[in-house]
Parts: C-alpha cells; structure tokens; sequence
C-alpha cells in the first residue's frame, strides 16, 4: 500500500533490476543503481530513517514522522531509554554495544556481545521493531559486500517531543490515507504493523473528526478515504 523508494526513482512498480552488460554479465540498470546506493546513503546522511521498523521488510521514514511513530513506544524519547522497554538479555546487550560504540556493523555486534550471526540478526529485528536500533549507513567490508551498520535511533533523530499515544496513531493512519488515497482496515494495519481492530478503532476516530469518510462495499467490507 505504500509508495516505495524504487517506484519514486523509476516511475513504476514493476521491478526491472538488471541487464546484461558488453561481456555477458548481469549488472544493475540505472534506476536499480540508483536505488540501491541511496537505501543506504539517505539514512547515513540523517535525510530518511531507515530498518525494518513497521515490520519484516525495510521502511523509510521522513524524520517529520518520527516523534509520531515513536509515541506508540511509550518511551521518554532518549538514547538509553530502551532500557525501560521489555527486551531479553541479549536484546538489551546489543542495545548497549550500539550506544556504547556508536554505529555497528553486524560482525561487530557478535564480537561484542559474543553471540553467533543468526541470534543477533534477530535481536536486530526486534530492536529496530521497537524503534531502537536503525541503519545508520554502510560500511565496506574486506570481501564481499557491505555491511550495514545500525545505531540507536533516538541518538541519530530528535524523538524527544512526541503528541500523546491516541493523537499519533490518528496522525499516522491520516498520513497513510493520504498516500495511497483510499485503504481498508487491513491495508492500514498491513501498512502500519497494526493489529485490525486498532486499525478500525483509528479510521473510525477519523472519520468522527471529519478527516476521513467511509464507504461499503458488497460483502460488506468498508474502505475509507481522504474527507
């Protein structure tokens, strides 16, 4: 449901990443090019945030946003306040490497905490999840390709002054209805990581403050769009 960093580059959401070149050989076209640098470039430079953030696939997100979409953690807004958040040991010991050390690449991380690749991958997943790990850029490696690096997240941007829980959630659902310009509950809560009766709850409050109107269709399933 939401617009894509490769579909702003190439004008399309059809996914045309290669061609071959002189010799035979698969390389990226232009758009994919592009694309692929700027994934990582816009979150080092501090433009976009980006990780896997709204759920198990890598969302970018305006800076603008991010006081809204952190409100939903319920925490204070600080670099070391994922310590008031419910992780397990080893989630909260890569927490601390990251904000101890600053960006960290995964190799890093396991040399740090001494875990193997496959628990930190994970505990990089939930920490980026609850908002407090995010890419911070790449860093190039001795074979191979690079390797992103992640940093605290309330370290790289300003989340320190945040609406109340209920006025956020109101601000995200609008700002996705705005976007796609007309969704379902489902579409929302697929878009946001949200559970389908908070999607309804906030489209509902929606149209009760006359940003939104809802419409049915046969079946009876409801769809809602921009007032």
């Amino acid at each position: 449901m939401l617009p894509s960093l490769w579909e702003a580059i190439a004008g399309t959401r059809a996914v045309d990443w290669a061609v071959r070149d002189d010799e035979g050989r698969h390389v990226f076209t232009p758009e994919m090019a592009r694309c692929w640098a700027w994934k990582d470039d816009l979150p080092e430079q501090r433009l976009v945030c980006v990780g896997k953030h709204l759920g198990r696939w890598s969302a970018l997100l305006a800076p603008r946003l991010l006081p809204t979409l952190y409100a939903l953690t319920g925490r204070r807004g600080r670099p070391d306040d994922f310590r008031d958040a419910d992780l397990t040991p080893l989630q909260l010991e890569v927490a601390e490497a990251a904000l101890a050390e600053g960006p960290l690449t995964g190799p890093e991380l396991r040399a740090l905490v001494g875990a193997d690749k496959k628990q930190v991958d994970a505990a990089v997943v939930v920490l980026q999840r609850f908002l407090v790990l995010t890419n911070a850029g790449v860093v190039a490696q001795r074979n191979g390709w690079g390797a992103i690096a992640v940093d605290v997240l309330a370290r790289r941007f300003d989340v320190s002054k945040h609406p109340a829980e209920p006025e956020a959630r109101r601000t995200l659902a609008a700002t996705v209805l705005a976007s796609v310009g007309e969704l379902s509950a489902a579409d929302l809560g697929g878009a946001l990581g949200w559970r389908l009766k908070r999607s309804r709850e906030t489209l509902a409050e929606l149209v009760e403050a006359g940003k939104a109107e809802r419409r049915e269709l046969q079946g009876g399933v409801s769809l809602w769009y921009p007032a």
